[in-house]
């Protein structure tokens, strides 16, 4: 990590406060900045890509004779299915049909009729007039209703007066294909842990920058890190294997893991103003500043970050 010199602290104060519509500039201009407290802390994180597998049964319109299951032929088991993983560590869902599973059985919504009841008119074909409200006469002309003939209905607009319409269900082929599909999951999962920095600080701010890589160990599996500077570190990799191996190794298949150290840069940099002590944080490689106590700022409910 190179070091930190006022010239780039002062940059990355006046970058932050351009940022914040209520910060002025000039106090970042004129500071005197006094001390530069160069310190940093550690990041471990923990990868597990891991692949999981189940099946569900589903249908759609038979529409392809002979696409049926043949007589003897019985499905694959899910982890039989061969399919190929997206590049490592990458999220990703992917859903296909289970071969051999497929079954064709009577539409459940229709009975095997390719058709279904109108659900407005109820089978009838026609409905109330929507003029007269059933009534036969328009009450404000003293009149025979005009647009129901005085029959107080009219035929039914959804259906144009059959009583049934076309079966959503199996959109009018009479017969369902069900089969089993396959939904594979690959998903990364990560375990996170920094060490403590003791210093007047988010802690949570430090997830959202990148540091000095220092350690990458990675494979298939990967074993505790033992005997690092940081106990705290040590710790964290093993408890955070030991629950992964947990979750994941019964529930699905790990395919690799990486686990890796960072080192987070964190200065302190003390500086006066208008004869007055202030201070603040410029941490991760993106020099990102948390400033609590900056002297110019209006109050107009800035979120400070």
């Amino acid at each position: 990590v190179p070091p930190m010199t006022e010239a780039v602290a002062r940059q990355a104060l006046l970058r932050f406060v351009a940022s914040r519509c209520c910060y002025g500039s000039r106090a970042a201009g004129e500071l005197a900045i006094r001390q530069l407290r160069q310190l940093g802390t550690y990041r471990y994180r923990l990868e597990t890509f891991s692949e999981s597998r189940l099946s569900e049964w589903v249908f759609e319109p038979f529409t392809k004779p002979g696409a049926a299951r043949p007589p003897g032929d019985a499905p694959l088991n899910p982890w039989d299915v061969e399919v190929r993983a997206p590049p490592l560590f990458q999220g990703q869902t992917w859903r296909c049909r289970v071969p051999h599973s497929a079954l064709v059985r009577d539409c459940h919504r229709c009975h095997g009729h390719g058709r279904s009841s109108c659900g407005v008119c109820h089978g009838a074909g026609r409905t109330r007039c929507v003029t007269c409200k059933g009534s036969r006469w328009r009450l404000k002309q003293q009149k025979r209703c005009q647009l129901c003939s005085g029959t107080g209905r009219k035929r039914c607009n959804t259906c144009s007066g059959r009583g049934s319409k076309t079966c959503a269900t199996c959109q009018g082929e009479k017969k369902l294909q069900h089969f089993k599909q396959l939904v594979i999951t690959w998903k990364n999962n990560v375990f996170e842990f920094v060490s403590e920095h003791h210093l007047n600080f988010p802690g949570e701010l430090l997830s959202k920058v990148s540091g000095e890589n220092i350690f990458k160990d990675e494979n298939v599996v990967v074993y505790p890190i033992i005997d690092f500077p940081e106990p705290e570190i040590s710790l964290a990799s093993q408890r955070a294997i030991a629950e992964h191996s947990a979750v994941f190794a019964t529930s699905s298949r790990i395919l690799q893991q990486r686990q890796t150290i960072e080192l987070i840069p964190i200065t302190e940099v003390h500086y006066q103003y208008s004869g007055k002590p202030y201070l603040y944080y410029i941490y991760g490689l993106e020099n990102k500043v948390y400033a609590l106590d900056y002297p110019e700022r209006c109050c107009c409910g800035c979120t400070i970050v």
